[in-house]
Parts: structure tokens; sequence; C-alpha cells
């Protein structure tokens, strides 16, 4: 696996190493040894798989993440929201943001640490997305940001076609930064939650 750390301390965009021959080639999607080498945390606790009918479909839109690594058919921006003394990028400037193309044909992976905001949009109909999470689903924690907030910056290649009910309700950063610091506070380099 190749690893390429984007401008966001922690995340990672994942490209395949191939081992071509005349049948095709095989390569490595996931890798403990490797994930920890780059002081990743190289647990799974779920896989998970999302299909979108129509371009547009946006999913996740800015959820506070528990580590995920998002693969193929999407454009997946995140923003950091770790907020501590030693993070380059916290929620005061939460502009700082990358976005990676995911597609069947460059079969890239993105992961996306822990207390990063992310979302991503079908750029195809008929797009599946899967991805592995290092925590078990725990709606009690959710939290979330407009995948439109001004503050966030973000540009969306296509029109949203769709989103669920629970995306649109996300409050803007304006509203819920103080909160959304508490829960994403370190102290002394553990988390407070």
């Amino acid at each position: 696996m190749l690893f390429i750390e984007t401008k966001l301390k922690g995340a990672f965009i994942l490209d395949l190493e191939r081992r071509e021959d005349a049948r095709g080639f095989f390569a490595r999607t996931f890798c403990q040894h490797e994930f920890a080498a780059h002081g990743l945390k190289p647990l799974v606790a779920q896989c998970n798989v999302g299909f979108n009918r129509r371009k547009g479909t946006l999913r996740d839109a800015f959820p506070v993440s528990a580590g995920r690594r998002i693969e193929i058919g999407s454009r997946d921006p995140g923003c950091d929201t770790r907020h501590h003394r030693g993070s380059a990028t916290r929620i005061a400037d939460l502009s700082q943001h990358v976005a990676v193309e995911l597609s069947e044909d460059n079969r890239r992976g993105i992961y996306v640490p822990e207390r990063f905001a992310h979302g991503y949009q079908a750029l195809v109909d008929e797009t599946e997305t899967t991805y592995q999470v290092g925590e078990f689903y725990t709606p009690t924690a959710e939290g979330g940001l407009p995948y439109d907030d001004p503050a966030l910056g973000l540009e969306w290649p296509l029109p949203v076609a769709g989103m669920s009910e629970k995306d649109a309700q996300w409050k803007p950063l304006a509203i819920v930064e103080s909160e959304l610091k508490s829960r994403m506070a370190f102290t002394n380099g553990a988390e407070t939650r």
C-alpha cells in the first residue's frame, strides 16, 4: 500500500501498490502492520457499504468521524475538528480541508482520522462506496455540520441531488462551535469524552 499524507496531519490518501502480470493485478487494500507503521489506528470494528442511485447524492454531510477508511466511487472532502493546542489544523480554521476523488479507475482510498468531519458526494449514477470504521456505530455520539456551511468553504462538484433528513438537519458551526470544541477537546494528550 502507498500512504500519501495530506496537508491535514493524520489524513492519508491510500493508493494500491499493484503486482501486475498477464492475469491482471493483485494488491493489498488493508494491512494492520502498514497502518500502524504510519501511526494510524489499524482497528476495523465494522465494514459498511453505501449505494447511491443518482449522481450528486451527498452522504455523511460532515459527521464527526470515529476513524474511517473510505473507498471507491465518490469525492470525499475532510475537515479536521480536533481541538487541542498540538493540532496545526483546529476548529478555528475548518476552511482547511482536502478533497480526494475516489473512482473505479484509480481505486484510491482515504484514511479519515478520528475527530475529522467528512462527507462524500457520488459523481456518477449507481455508485457503491465501501468503508471500514474503527468504532462501532453509536447514534448517541453522532454530530455533524451542514455540507454548505459557509465556515467550511467547501465546493461540491455537482448540485446536491439528495441527502438524508438527518444530514439536512445539522446546525452551522457558528451555532455549535462551543459544543463541538468541548466534544473534540483533548486534555494532556487524551480525549475528554
